[in-house]
């Protein structure tokens, strides 16, 4: 088993999370304490020594700071691509990370939202199936007699799990930097994605690019089981101004549809990144029901996604506004040059969406 010795260089003044790193040598899972960096007597400059399988000639890697929320980026601030190494070639030369995602994120421990899973296996009937749920809740929700706003979110295993495959949002630490800056009295909803089913579950049940999907029956379980569920069992402000939906990507699109189904539920819309190209064209019979629609919708997309990621974001913008007819509906839309379709990109935009949405 070969031992091999990475370097890196980058600036300690500005961020002392500690680095790790991750790639095919570890199933590209950020955080464990074995893939820590250390700094060496030269400031600045970090090294880790990698036991290597003889069977891997070849190994690719990202390295991150604190988790996925904190993973490398290029000079620019865009995505920075794997890094590369044989094991049989030189390894003297040290890599080097001017930028990281995330970068100040600084939180106390005792700030970390509580996060409970409401059930390994909840049950969804409207789909005959079962789903981890959890809910984060305030830090001090325990201790208090407040009730909260929620915030549902799609796709439960990307948002605070360090070793999510695609990596994480690390929503769990930007509650707690929320909370210090006195914004982070908020419940999220964290609800998994089904897997296999997912593209159907995200898909709405009405012609689309992906054909007729489970999304009618998903989003009524959200607002018809789900919701009454958490406003039971928990602290909400249950009303619809109290109330969010959102997600990235098809989660996105199917928060979207939930919102635009249920618009006296939700009237707060965290939408990162949709996947708008599934449906080119809203149907009448659906955008009709927006004009009871009265909440903010915060849109994010990135340029470097897709050639038409932007351009659908600002035809769904107008389409919505023709459809309200109402000064009634916010739009607070957020465009990246650089954006692109990951995690730590969304994990990046939370607490500025979550601040305009419930603190604004």
């Amino acid at each position: 088993m070969p031992q091999r010795t990475l370097r890196l260089i980058t600036d300690t003044t500005t961020d002392d999370r500690p680095i790790y790193v991750a790639g095919n040598f570890n199933n590209w899972a950020i955080g464990k304490e074995e893939f820590r960096l250390e700094e060496t007597a030269e400031s600045g400059q970090f090294e880790i020594s990698l036991d290597l399988p003889d069977s891997l000639t070849h190994i690719e890697y990202k390295y991150a700071r604190g988790g996925w929320e904190g993973v490398e980026l290029g000079q620019h601030g865009e995505n920075a691509l794997n890094h590369s190494r044989y094991v049989d070639k030189d390894w003297s030369v040290p890599d080097q990370v001017k930028v990281w995602a995330g970068a100040g994120l600084h939180y106390r421990e005792e700030h970390l939202p509580k996060i409970v899973v409401l059930n390994e296996s909840f049950e969804i009937p409207e789909l005959i199936r079962t789903r981890r749920v959890a809910a984060l809740l305030p830090h001090d929700y325990y201790e208090t007699d407040k009730h909260y706003p929620v915030l549902y979110l799609q796709d439960g295993q990307n948002l605070f799990d360090e070793h999510a495959p695609y990596g994480s949002w690390g929503v769990d630490k930007q509650l707690a930097s929320m909370a210090g800056r006195g914004k982070g009295d908020v419940i999220i909803i964290a609800i998994d994605h089904a897997a296999e089913e997912r593209i159907s579950e995200f898909t709405p049940s009405f012609k689309t690019k992906l054909g007729r999907g489970e999304g009618r029956q998903y989003i009524r379980f959200l607002a018809e089981t789900l919701k009454p569920y958490i406003d039971g069992h928990f602290r909400t402000l249950p009303g619809a101004e109290h109330t969010g939906i959102g997600g990235s990507s098809l989660g996105g699109l199917i928060s979207i549809y939930a919102g635009i189904i249920y618009p006296t539920i939700y009237d707060r819309l965290m939408i990162f990144s949709p996947s708008l190209w599934v449906i080119p064209k809203i149907p009448y019979h659906i955008m009709r029901l927006t004009h009871k629609f009265r909440g903010k919708i915060y849109l994010y997309g990135g340029e470097a996604e897709s050639k038409s990621m932007v351009s659908d974001m600002l035809r769904f913008e107008e389409e919505l506004k023709q459809a309200t007819k109402s000064q009634l509906v916010e739009f607070k839309v957020v465009i990246d040059p650089v954006g692109q379709h990951n995690e730590a990109r969304w994990g990046e935009e939370f607490p500025r969406a979550m601040e305009w949405l419930f603190f604004g």
